[in-house]
């Protein structure tokens, strides 16, 4: 059984690798790994819950005979729902982050981004655009924010070559942002939920070497930008009527979505509940919010206009059936002990350095997906201590390292794949024009961490 499990998702890493040459969507792959891992160990688990869970196996008894039957009813009710639980909250979190930027967005909240980058100076546009998406990112999904951007960004250059280059910067931006907060990227807010990781001490770790991260390749990405840029200005997007909200109105809504995420870590340490319900929470305020701004247009015969491209839309949707079926099969993989034993191989071949195990990680994260390597580095041990302790660095470098190597190509993650669609984007293309640098920024962040390290432990 363990043997079929591992096969399992080795082949679904391989297809989710090769999934922009076969066009297998990862999600439906993720979906596969998970739901077909745990239908394997219900049918043929009863070694492991004898051998793993015998007393809590014994406990549900209670007297009665055991039998498969009874096998399955343990595995389901003491063993899975555990594991969908946790799929569950980050899949709610992600829903809530989701939707609050489509509120805000369809709201004209991010229109201001469009101001501050009316110009043909490639350095403002750029840097822009791209600080807008490093802020932002840190408190929504990195997904959702990097395809708001895109939008903005194929609204205003014309020239395919410079979409691509302030695409791709983009889309570090958006990874670099997230990976420094515990609400900006799902493997944060993984760590945060299982004691790993306290939120100020993440982000205070985290913040410098993220921000090197994006500001090196950034920079050598605008020396290939000509000083002025090839820009059309359309006119104000169409949203159902000539009804816009008013400035103030406007930045209320942007208050309540952004300034309610940054109280989900309070919110989490007062009540110690789950941080999605936090994040339910702000978006239930900002809903009310916006029906009493858009009463007027909630009573016409209008349907607001899209503004996010179909193909953004279902990625959304897709990373969060991706981000569900990765965990269970982690959860699986977990509950055979296959895991650990991968673990200590690892670590015997690398020498037990958890920074090459990281740097590795990240390199292997631009080939697969971020979020796959993460959660498989995350799954391999418990909170303990050392390294592995609250705040470990072990749990620093998997975030930083394959947060930014899945940038290194664009089919790393989510968002870079998006990109590559809408523009055509070829592999060896970005290996040649962007991996160099962004390579270079994965590397300066990594020393600013090792440094940090040092300094904090000696």
């Amino acid at each position: 059984m363990t043997l079929i499990i591992v096969f399992l998702l080795i082949f679904g890493y391989l297809l989710i690798a090769t999934g922009h040459l076969t066009g297998v969507n990862k999600a439906a792959i993720g979906m596969f790994i998970g739901t077909a891992g745990w239908v394997v160990y219900v049918c043929w688990g009863a070694d492991f819950v004898v051998k793993l869970h015998a007393q809590e196996y014994v406990d549900f008894l209670n007297g009665q005979p055991a039998s498969s039957e009874m096998v399955k009813y343990f595995i389901y009710e003491n063993i899975f729902l555990k594991y969908v639980g946790k799929a569950a909250a980050i899949v709610m979190f992600l829903v809530a982050t989701m939707t609050i930027v489509e509120i805000l967005n369809n709201n004209g909240c991010f229109d201001f981004i469009s101001e501050w980058i009316r110009t043909r100076n490639s350095k403002r546009l750029l840097w822009t655009i791209t600080l807008a998406t490093f802020i932002i990112s840190a408190n929504l999904d990195n997904l959702t924010t990097a395809a708001v951007m895109f939008v903005i960004m194929r609204n205003i250059v014309k020239k395919h070559q410079q979409r691509m280059l302030i695409g791709a910067a983009i889309v570090l931006a958006a990874n670099a942002g997230g990976c420094f907060t515990v609400i900006g990227d799902p493997i944060g807010l993984i760590l945060w939920g299982d004691g790993a990781i306290t939120a100020s001490r993440f982000s205070a770790y985290l913040f410098l070497p993220a921000l090197f991260a994006w500001i090196v390749p950034t920079m050598l990405i605008n020396h290939q930008l000509p000083d002025r840029l090839d820009i059309e200005w359309g006119v104000a997007p169409y949203r159902g009527n000539d009804t816009r909200l008013n400035r103030w109105q406007r930045a209320m809504m942007f208050l309540v979505g952004i300034g309610g995420l940054w109280f989900i870590p309070t919110f989490h340490n007062i009540t110690k509940l789950s941080p999605f319900l936090g994040a339910l929470c702000v978006l239930s305020v900002l809903w009310v919010v916006n029906e009493a701004f858009n009463r007027k247009l909630m009573q016409a015969d209008y349907s607001t206009g899209p503004r996010i491209p179909q193909v953004l839309q279902y990625g959304a949707i897709q990373q969060m059936l991706f981000v569900m079926g990765i965990m269970l099969g982690m959860g699986v993989m977990t509950e055979t002990g296959v895991l650990g034993d991968m673990a200590k191989w690892i670590f015997h071949v690398l020498g037990g350095h958890v920074w090459i195990v990281a740097f590795f990680s990240g390199i292997l994260s631009s080939f697969v997906d971020t979020f796959t390597v993460a959660i498989t580095n995350i799954s391999f041990f418990p909170v303990t201590d050392g390294y592995f302790g609250q705040n470990g660095i072990y749990w620093m470098l998997i975030s930083f390292c394959t947060s930014i190597g899945g940038c290194l190509l664009c089919v790393g993650t989510t968002s870079g794949i998006a990109l590559m669609k809408m523009e055509r984007m070829r592999i060896t293309w970005y290996l040649r024009n962007l991996t160099p640098k962004i390579f270079a920024g994965f590397i300066i962040g990594l020393v600013i961490l090792y440094a940090e390290y040092v300094l904090i432990n000696f």
